[in-house]
């Protein structure tokens, strides 16, 4: 885990696009919120790699967005229940439910529709509020942590000699 910190910090300090690591984020959103092992995260699993979404970042998401997801399930059962029973959706659920990926992806289970509702809605603002967020850390933080007198002890200790190996491996992905 330290070592996956390491790279997310590293990518963050580097000249890596923000919007890949944006990206990584949004799409480890939308599968950290949905259950695990549902067919259309095979589908969120192509886009990473597709779209060259920074690895490591979506690995950390994921690990945020999945635990977050535990906190947010009454809200997308919520979700999820109202698109479900609303009487002018009923049609299309139904129609949905009758094909092979709809009944794979259990799409009439109320927290997989909620979860994946909900986050198909964040995703453009959280792409947008992710970018925002990492060019101010870059603007900001990461110019006032590098003076602090916490950096210079953080240099002496075993996380940094960590992220100075990964650092020395090249590459952001």
């Amino acid at each position: 885990m330290l070592r996956l910190i390491a790279k997310t910090l590293k990518v963050l300090n580097s000249e890596t696009d923000p919007g890949q690591i944006s990206l990584a984020l949004v799409l480890a959103m939308i599968m950290g919120f949905s259950p695990f092992f549902s067919p259309h995260n095979l589908i969120v699993l192509f886009l990473v790699l597709l779209l060259k979404a920074n690895l490591s970042s979506f690995i950390l998401g994921l690990a945020l967005f999945g635990s977050l997801a535990y906190l947010l399930d009454p809200l997308f059962h919520r979700v999820g229940l109202f698109l479900l029973t609303a009487d002018p959706l009923v049609g299309i659920w139904t129609a949905l439910y009758n094909t092979l990926p709809g009944h794979l992806d259990r799409i009439n289970n109320t927290i997989v529709a909620g979860s994946l509702v909900v986050a198909m809605l964040l995703a453009v603002p959280a792409f947008l509020l992710f970018n925002l967020l990492v060019l101010n850390y870059r603007e900001r933080v990461m110019k006032w942590v590098e003076k602090s007198r916490i950096a210079q002890a953080f240099k002496a200790n075993r996380f940094y000699r960590i992220y100075q190996s990964v650092s020395a491996w090249g590459g952001d992905r």
